[in-house]
């Protein structure tokens, strides 16, 4: 059995999941379909909805194995707004799902730690999981997870977590997005099921005269609509309009920051 083979099957879920939210087909192959333009469309992905079909029924339907390519593995994680396969396996609901896979091994990342296994103690003595967390909790004092983009604790391994991102909902409330317990509230705004590193990262840049290119480059993300730019910061889709943010230019800069910026309203 691959090494990563629960991270490949969670990755084809949430691939498959985002895809039928984002179109109106229903049947499987119609949605299939869609995701191919997409992943064609917005990032220059060029995977046949049949080589997508195979990965997914081998791996999730059939529960068994598939040689999916790294590169694969990298497109599909960028897709899900993750840099690579490699940050989409050190977000804490691909462990939690490793977890709840196999209940005898944990396998994880600690911040500047190799990735170490505590299989044979608990056979021997029988631990459940939370007797599992526990003892990691106290061996480590806390467990971080660290990618490209940020560190932050393990939500579910960390007591009762963040107050804000336990809840099941968010919604974008001018720059930044609200955490909600219902989606069915504020009706006047879109409420999406909760995602930890965006609610974190992603805020928009009201005060576009402070950046420049050498606070910017590399750490801004920006969308240009109708002759419009907004500044943000985290990379990702834009909260309103769902448009792939791109990487910050030097001539956008020039043209809508600094000196040039038109300030967002407070």
């Amino acid at each position: 059995m691959s090494k990563f083979l629960p991270q490949k099957r969670r990755l084809l879920e949430e691939v498959f999941k985002k895809a039928s939210d984002s179109t109106t087909e229903r049947s499987f192959s119609g949605i299939l379909k869609s995701l191919e333009r997409d992943l064609l469309d917005d990032f220059r992905v060029s995977l046949s909805y049949r080589t997508f079909e195979t990965y997914y029924k081998t791996i999730v339907d059939n529960d068994g194995d598939y040689n999916i390519k790294p590169a694969i593995l990298d497109d599909l994680s960028k897709y899900l707004e993750y840099d690579d396969f490699r940050s989409f396996c050190l977000d804490w609901k691909t462990i939690e799902y490793t977890v709840s896979q196999t209940l005898s091994k944990i396998v994880i990342n600690i911040t500047n730690k190799p990735i170490f296994n505590l299989p044979d103690i608990f056979k021997k003595n029988g631990a459940g999981v939370m007797e599992m967390v526990f003892v990691l909790l106290l061996v480590t004092g806390g467990v971080v997870f660290s990618n490209n983009k940020t560190s932050k604790p393990l939500g579910w391994m960390s007591g009762w977590g963040s107050p804000a991102t336990d809840k099941p909902y968010m919604y974008w409330d001018k720059d930044r997005y609200m955490a909600t317990d219902s989606s069915s509230v504020h009706s006047r705004a879109e409420v999406v099921p909760m995602r930890d590193f965006v609610f974190i990262n992603m805020k928009k840049i009201m005060r576009a005269d402070t950046l420049n290119e050498k606070n910017s480059m590399g750490r801004v993300w920006y969308d240009k609509s109708n002759n419009h730019v907004e500044f943000f910061t985290s990379f990702g889709r834009h909260p309103k309009n769902g448009k792939t943010l791109k990487d910050v230019t030097v001539h956008i800069l020039e043209e809508y920051a600094g000196e040039n910026a038109i300030l967002e309203e407070e």
